[in-house]
């Protein structure tokens, strides 16, 4: 599941990144960028997920599990700044983004590929008391929310020419990403690797 959201992701922040700056689409590019969570946590926890395999000491399970959440919320509040730099440069700007089929192509597919791969890893999550993993999942249904009003910004400023909705389209995201972070970080800072016989 961790392999094929890593891939996923990896194409989501390729064309929606690219499609948002060549359409100067603020919401396209804050999409793309919570995509970089998705891959980061994708990442982070295949590393983790291994050395559980693999059969390493308790410690070290331990101190992977708090990397993992760590590298999760760092990237969570890195998606937060990078989404209000975008925002706030479209209202200054004051300018409709352009269209692009390839940005709407990738929030039509993301639309019915996040919804499995939510709930693919809740599933490995809870079957694996693993928290990484539960916020993994989490992360996911946000960026399918996120599709959803991502979507409708961009058809407004394409029907009715409001420049306005992409920027907000935008705003409306930061919300949820930044209630993540801070919950992120809360269990990143609870898990104690020195302490090898208790789970965190």
């Amino acid at each position: 599941m961790e392999i094929a959201s890593l891939v996923y992701n990896i194409l989501e922040v390729i064309v929606s990144v690219t499609a948002g700056l060549h359409t100067g689409s603020a919401a396209l590019v804050s999409w793309g960028l919570d995509s970089t969570v998705e891959a980061a946590s994708a990442g982070t926890l295949i590393w983790r997920l291994r050395a559980e395999t693999e059969g390493v000491d308790r410690r070290t399970v331990l101190k992977r599990k708090k990397i993992a959440l760590s590298v999760v919320a760092a990237a969570f509040w890195i998606v937060v700044a990078a989404i209000l730099y975008e925002a706030v440069s479209a209202f200054v700007s004051q300018e409709a983004p352009g269209f692009s089929w390839w940005g709407i192509a990738i929030l039509l597919v993301s639309l019915v590929v996040n919804p499995f791969l939510a709930w693919g890893k809740y599933r490995y999550g809870k079957r694996l008391d693993s928290l990484a993993l539960k916020y993994d999942a989490k992360d996911t249904l946000i960026c399918e929310y996120q599709t959803v009003v991502v979507l409708i910004g961009l058809a407004l400023t394409e029907a009715f020419g409001w420049w306005w909705a992409d920027p907000v389209a935008a705003l409306l995201i930061v919300p949820y990403v930044a209630w993540e972070g801070f919950e992120a970080t809360k269990d990143a800072r609870s898990v104690q690797p020195d302490d090898a016989d208790r789970e965190v």
